[in-house]
């Protein structure tokens, strides 16, 4: 038989497929999602800054589509079983664990970036981190309290990618009740127990960007120095699907969902991209400084590239990418035990031949062509200038991409019939500013505007070749 995304063909299952009540030991949705059987999918979200809008817009349009598939409002913490997410990936993940609506993650995430990415005045790049990292935490802490990564408040599974600095490792931090390191572990070689880390800093240590953001610590072993965690973004998972795909199904991590395209569906989210062009002899002053920075630019770019192509290999891929001008987009490839999993990838590519190719809506949209050096600006990853623009892009390109007929089935069914049951959560809107509060955030707006085409257009003027 085959299965359009996600579908729960519950009556159809053999009974061992279900949870019998009788030997169910799961206490809360986070733990059936995880822990029960039956089909599941999966949610992966991009790293990428203030392009984390781009994330927004496109789960804006899967929210859209199931709640007019269910006739009902759709909770997404609800209908995905794990959802993770690298650096800004990981601020919108957890937010989704906790069951906030994309509206609610729209507002918090438009009024967050621009508080967190302001160019502080007195700052001294090469001694301090370009942005204040305390912004960061007083905001993530308003969402997430005191709640630690153990707490039930996740209604579903979660998990995030930083990176330990001080022992070199990659880390992938769950709520997984079987996880090895998930309760506390006294005496010697022991540790703190994962699910007392507090959820605040695990998000902070996902988003610590190097050069952007101080580094997060977190208390590792009782009566030892804390570890040293850094943006996930410096791993290979920036991307975080594959690895997550891994926790899912490997032994060591005790989940062991089953593979096949009818078991397990991956979704991907993007933060945009686009191919890194360098010819050194155009990069003018600085231009060994210049080419070293590009090049590692050019680095994550490859590794985010060699993860989709993977992703579009293993499994049964819906919404293909080309990967370049020899592999294609994979989708014609099968391994040797047939796909693993069904798999949708969606993305904006800031490549201007690329968002011409989304038709007359752009220009409707923006009320004018788009030009080189607006699509250069769009690239960056700090600019909270750009974050209406990309999101009105992927706006766009989410109406394209978002196929209804790829979203149907139903709501996961557990033990006893049951089904998610989690209440929708709402943010606290944020106290209106007066008149004069209000004209003041345009003015800065706009002058933040201004210079960000300035820097654009300079830049654009320096790399000749800059795409």
């Amino acid at each position: 038989m085959s299965l359009t995304l996600g579908e729960r063909p519950v009556a159809e299952m053999p009974a061992s497929a279900g949870c019998a009540s009788a030997a169910c030991a799961c206490m809360c949705d986070r733990d059936r999602h995880l822990l029960c059987p039956g089909p599941k999918r999966m949610l992966a979200l991009d790293g990428g800054g203030v392009r984390g809008a781009i994330t927004v817009a496109f789960l804006e349009q899967i929210e859209a589509v199931l709640s007019e598939h269910l006739k009902r409002p759709v909770q997404l913490g609800n209908w995905f079983d794990l959802i993770g997410g690298t650096s800004t990936g990981a601020i919108i993940a957890g937010a989704l664990a906790m069951g906030f609506s994309i509206a609610d993650i729209k507002r918090f995430y438009f009024d967050l970036a621009p508080k967190v990415f302001r160019r502080p005045f007195w700052r001294i790049l090469g001694l301090q981190t370009k942005y204040d990292a305390r912004t960061l935490r007083r905001e993530i802490e308003d969402i997430v309290g005191t709640r630690t990564l153990g707490s039930e408040d996740l209604i579903t599974g979660f998990c995030l990618i930083s990176k330990r600095i001080d022992t070199g490792s990659p880390w992938l931090l769950s709520n997984n009740p079987r996880a090895r390191y998930w309760e506390t572990r006294p005496g010697d070689n022991g540790h703190i127990g994962n699910r007392h880390y507090p959820l605040a800093n695990l998000v902070r240590a996902s988003t610590a960007a190097p050069f952007y953001f101080e580094p997060e610590t977190l208390p590792i072993v009782e009566g030892e120095k804390p570890g040293v965690f850094m943006d996930g973004g410096v791993t290979p998972h920036n991307n975080p699907s594959l690895r997550m795909f891994l926790m899912a199904v490997m032994e060591a991590h005790r989940l062991c969902w089953k593979v096949g395209p009818e078991n397990l569906t991956i979704v991907s989210i993007g933060t945009g991209s686009q191919r890194e062009q360098i010819i050194p002899d155009e990069l003018g002053m600085g231009r060994t400084a210049r080419l070293a920075f590009r090049t590692i630019l050019a680095l994550m770019d490859d590794i985010k590239t060699f993860v989709l192509m993977q992703m579009q290999y293993l499994g049964e891929c819906l919404t293909p990418w080309r990967i370049d001008s020899e592999l294609g987009t994979l989708c014609g490839e099968t391994p040797a035990g047939g796909k693993l999993f069904r798999f949708l990838r969606y993305d904006v590519q800031l490549e201007l031949p690329w968002i011409e190719s989304l038709g007359k809506e752009v220009e409707e949209e923006f009320g004018r062509k788009l030009t080189e050096v607006d699509v250069l600006r769009m690239r960056s990853m700090d600019d909270p200038t750009i974050i209406e623009d990309v999101y009105r892009l992927a706006r766009i390109a989410a109406r394209k991409q978002v196929d209804p007929a790829h979203w149907t089935g139903e709501l996961a069914t557990w033990c006893n019939e049951r089904r998610p049951a989690a209440q929708l959560r709402r943010l606290t809107p944020r106290q209106a500013k007066d008149s004069a509060g209000a004209m003041w955030t345009a003015y800065h707006k706009s002058i933040g505007r201004m210079l960000s085409y300035i820097r654009s257009r300079i830049v654009r003027g320096l790399n000749p070749t800059e795409k």
